[in-house]
């Protein structure tokens, strides 16, 4: 039986079958699932939800919960105590190293291929884009950054040619969450932030393949072609009956710039979104670091060195946090080191941007291969430290992608 009641009156082994009001307030994006978590019976109360669908056939109702009264009173008072407790201290998502990410962000990364490049296919084809399954994508992928935020992003780099595309869109997704969380925006904001950068390029699906992959430089009538597929896209997600004005606004407006020599409306500075500003971040972050079919991508850490290059693109304080979202050395960056050793980047150091984690596996001294070994740059009593960013061609190095991976 299904009966719609106040989130105040939700506990524990309900069965939610639906949240009333708009699903971008929603703390979840999943459809209908069993209450077990109290983590998300805090999320849920505390959200601006005012009312549920519970289904009783799958789980408790609200009258079966009025039996507590019959309990003994120091059973009563141990579960107000654990109430009051779970309320004042919400279950925070523990960070783990990169390693131990890895295996569960390449699982994530192979399920949004699927899902993006079905995304893609759907909407080629005409039919509508599903809010749910994006929605689930982002969940996924949100979980997976606030575990650690570098191991799925330095995994989705490592696309192929072929599959840029769509998985650019996943690696933008996860982009513009972790800069969310940079700028410390709200719950509600990160998840507006990461479907926009999901969805931004859908409008690309309305161009022919042999154009978007083409590895030859575009003609003036293929560039402007491509430079259609903001608007192409806005309207494919108005269609979809995808409203949200944030993720319509960072289809639109991804490729602005705040010298106003962006498209497709030539917007300037305040004439741009906080959103829209770090859709740009994103979006050209993953452009340059990728494998194209016409180019090779570029090192992280180099790459963030021409991005600063570029101050007419980008809002300072929003590529400032970008940053110290992916880290001043990315994981997968080849750095040198003050005694003359090369690295390369496998994790973030919580303690600071300037100490991360690296596997030495090269003297410029000798030129040549050493033991591998991995040094944190955080200890007290490490003496190395990070001279600057290298390029791994320079030094005939082609497999730093093998080293940094577990």
């Amino acid at each position: 039986m299904l009966k719609i009641v106040s989130t105040h009156e939700v506990r524990l082994g309900m069965f939610i079958q639906e949240l009333k009001g708009p699903w971008i307030d929603h703390p979840f994006w999943k459809k209908a699932f069993k209450l077990d978590d109290s983590a998300d019976l805090i999320k849920l109360q505390a959200s601006s939800i005012k009312e549920v669908v519970i289904d009783t056939s799958k789980g408790l109702d609200v009258a079966e919960l009025e039996a507590t009264i019959d309990m003994p009173l120091d059973a009563i008072e141990i579960s107000v105590a654990a109430s009051v407790v779970s309320q004042h201290s919400p279950q925070k998502t523990i960070r783990i190293t990169a390693a131990e990410e890895h295996e569960r962000a390449k699982r994530i990364i192979n399920a949004s291929k699927k899902a993006v490049t079905s995304m893609f296919h759907d909407a080629r084809m005409g039919k509508a884009i599903s809010a749910e399954a994006a929605m689930q994508l982002v969940d996924d992928i949100t979980d997976s950054v606030e575990r650690n935020s570098g191991a799925l992003i330095s995994l989705v780099r490592l696309k192929n040619k072929d599959d840029y595309t769509y998985m650019h869109s996943v690696a933008v997704c996860a982009l513009m969450i972790a800069l969310s969380k940079e700028l410390s925006l709200s719950d509600a904001e990160t998840k507006q932030a990461g479907l926009a950068g999901l969805l931004h390029d859908i409008g690309k699906a309305g161009i022919p393949n042999d154009v978007l992959n083409k590895p030859g430089v575009l003609t003036d009538d293929e560039f402007t072609l491509v430079k259609l597929h903001p608007e192409r896209g806005h309207k494919l997600l108005i269609e979809a009956n995808i409203t949200d004005a944030v993720v319509l606004d960072v289809c639109l407006h991804h490729h602005e710039k705040v010298n106003g020599m962006g498209y497709p409306h030539q917007l300037k500075n305040d004439e741009i979104s906080l959103f829209a500003k770090m859709g740009a971040v994103c979006d050209v972050y993953d452009a340059i670091t990728s494998n194209r079919p016409y180019k090779d991508g570029w090192e992280p850490g180099v790459s963030l060195q021409r991005m600063a290059q570029w101050a007419e693109h980008f809002d300072d304080e929003v590529f400032k946090a970008f940053v110290k979202s992916v880290g001043i050395y990315p994981i997968g960056s080849m750095v040198k080191l003050k005694s003359g050793r090369l690295a390369v980047v496998i994790d973030q150091s919580p303690k600071s941007l300037l100490t991360p984690i690296l596997k030495v596996f090269f003297s410029t001294k000798s030129k040549s291969r050493i033991k591998v070994e991995v040094l944190d740059l955080s200890k007290p009593n490490e003496q190395d430290s990070i001279v600057g960013h290298e390029n791994p061609l320079a030094w005939g190095v082609n497999d730093v992608h093998e080293i940094w991976q577990p």
